[in-house]
């Protein structure tokens, strides 16, 4: 690993007898997409919070671009980005002028070094619309740029596209990659599966645990021992009691239009029999490639 950015080692809080993050341990280095995958209320907030001193652990340690967490707080702050889950944008306010407000905070007086952030979020020609007025998309670009304002090397990102469209959401991911391939480090709060296949490494929290971290490739490879089948068959209610009885199946699921069958040794000729023998229709049945759900499935049983 390059350059180690984010250093955490048995971190651990409680709140009275519930443990919110337990015991997990990792690390981040220069210019990383780190994914933070898991469910709400899994721990990932309250783990960005820790990372930015804003939390006092219970247990374990963690250094932030060298710095103490819990013993130099303020100037981790002064370093880093974050952008938070509800982060408070004034909609009685243009664009430029939130961003001179939160610039402001950091010191950024510079008018150009303002309007140059609202051009690297894709808000240039939006400097005189009045928040209220900004869709969701357009509103969570402003919190990223109130983020970057003071040009930190280190962004934490919680669910930055939640509650936004696919479209808008492929756009938040171009800029994130952006800003990475200019030496940012990133550490990203997801519970869409889909956008943590767009971290070089994931990290999977349930329940305060960290499962597991790795690249999305090792982790289906790790993880997922058997094969995966797409199974087209109707009716699939009926389909899926009959192929989640099979001996060397480990998890069936309904995928849409189809079934989602993991098995550590059935055969595809297996599945055709035993849903025929049932009068099952089988329209085709297919190999299928892991993904980041599956893991996750797989982690979390």
């Amino acid at each position: 690993m390059s350059e180690t950015v984010i250093s955490v080692e048995n971190l651990t809080r409680r709140f009275g007898d519930f443990v919110a993050v337990d015991h997990i341990s990792f690390e981040v280095g220069k210019g990383e997409i780190v994914g933070y995958l898991g469910p709400n209320g899994s721990g990932k907030t309250t783990t960005i919070r820790m990372l930015l001193g804003l939390l006092k652990p219970s247990d374990g340690k963690a250094t932030v671009l060298g710095y103490d967490v819990f013993k130099q707080s303020e100037e981790v702050r002064l370093r880093v980005g974050y952008m938070s889950q509800k982060f408070a944008i004034y909609d009685d306010l243009t664009t430029l002028e939130n961003l001179t407000f939160y610039g402001g905070v950091y010191g950024i007086n510079d008018k150009a070094r303002i309007l140059h952030t609202l051009e690297l979020v894709g808000l240039k020609g939006h400097e005189h619309t009045l928040t209220r007025d900004m869709s969701t998309g357009w509103r969570q670009r402003l919190s990223l740029g109130i983020a970057l304002v003071h040009e930190p090397k280190l962004l934490f990102l919680d669910e930055p596209t939640s509650g936004v469209d696919p479209t808008a959401r492929r756009a938040f991911w171009d800029l994130i990659y952006g800003l990475a391939e200019g030496g940012v480090t990133i550490l990203v709060t997801t519970h869409y599966m889909d956008e943590a296949e767009y971290c070089e490494r994931v990290g999977v929290m349930r329940d305060g645990k960290l499962l597991a971290m790795d690249t999305p490739t090792n982790l289906k490879k790790m993880i997922i021992k058997g094969d995966v089948w797409e199974v087209y068959a109707r009716p699939l209610e009926r389909g899926l009691e009959i192929l989640s009885a099979l001996d060397g199946v480990e998890r069936v699921g309904l995928a849409g239009d189809h079934l989602r069958v993991i098995s550590s040794g059935v055969r595809e000729d297996a599945m055709q029999s035993s849903l025929g023998r049932e009068n099952i229709v089988v329209e085709k049945i297919e190999k299928g490639e892991p993904t980041l759900e599956d893991v996750f499935l797989s982690l979390a049983r």
